[in-house]
């Protein structure tokens, strides 16, 4: 199968990470295409920036998608992923999103660990976008600035280590999520240096992208996940306004 693979942030050097990460779950035969937003921020933060983010992942999605046979937006958040899926034609997944479901079959409570404390309302909101607040031990974040943002790992291994300790320790976690395409996989390099399942937002997704393609479940014709209905629009580049009829023309059709 093809995966299309897209960072929503400008960073080359992270979608490098992400990609190291990808390949190393991918199956054999899995091809990868790797994409990363032509504009917006270096890491997505705020709830704005989510927004620029997932116009910048609509926009590689309308040039790169056919083909393939998924998408995954690769930011933790998921900026974009429902609106996403009512125009593309296969399953598209995120990061968020997958790396809750692997946490979910793992234990009952799972904590997340974030690169900002700036990141941390967002994220506490995808989670109840997610319906699994319940779920949700608690959200720990670094404090420090952030002087090389593909070096994350690097330069915070031991202080994302420790806010894992506390989230098993002091808020019960029984799963630990490392969120962030900067934080792509730390988890493997944390492999037996904590007390509880270790889940990491990239890998998830390409297996789940996997399992999407081998269950072939169908795509929506009805229901909130259906094409939008057809109507004129004006403005939109022309790989946005292309994909933008062939999903109408498919919902007329259904």
């Amino acid at each position: 199968m093809r995966i299309l693979v897209i960072n929503p942030n400008i960073s080359d050097s992270v979608t490098a990470l992400i990609g190291s990460e990808a390949a190393r779950s991918a199956s054999p035969g899995t091809e990868l295409t790797l994409r990363t937003a032509p504009f917006g921020v270096a890491y997505i933060e705020t709830r704005f920036e989510a927004m620029v983010g997932a116009y910048a992942a609509a926009n590689v999605a309308a040039e790169h998608a056919v083909g393939h046979d998924a998408v995954i937006v690769a930011a933790f958040g998921d900026p974009g992923l429902a609106a996403l899926r009512e125009v593309l034609p296969m399953p598209v997944l995120g990061l968020t999103e997958s790396a809750l479901a692997s946490a979910c079959l793992l234990g009952p409570r799972f904590s997340i660990i974030a690169i900002s404390q700036r990141i941390q309302a967002w994220y506490r909101e995808v989670v109840q976008a997610n319906g699994l607040e319940g779920r949700l031990a608690s959200i720990r974040a670094l404090d420090r600035p952030l002087a090389r943002i593909d070096g994350i790992q690097e330069d915070h291994t031991e202080a994302l280590l420790a806010l894992c300790e506390r989230a098993v320790t002091e808020d019960g976690a029984d799963v630990l999520i490392l969120a962030g395409a900067p934080l792509a996989g730390l988890a493997r390099q944390l492999a037996g240096r904590l007390p509880v399942p270790v889940v990491d937002g990239v890998s998830s997704a390409v297996r789940q992208a996997e399992m999407l393609h081998g269950l072939q479940p169908g795509t929506a014709r009805r229901g909130s996940m259906a094409p939008p209905p057809a109507k004129p629009h004006q403005g939109l580049p022309p790989a946005l306004a292309a994909l933008l009829d062939a999903a109408q023309a498919r919902g007329a059709s259904a």
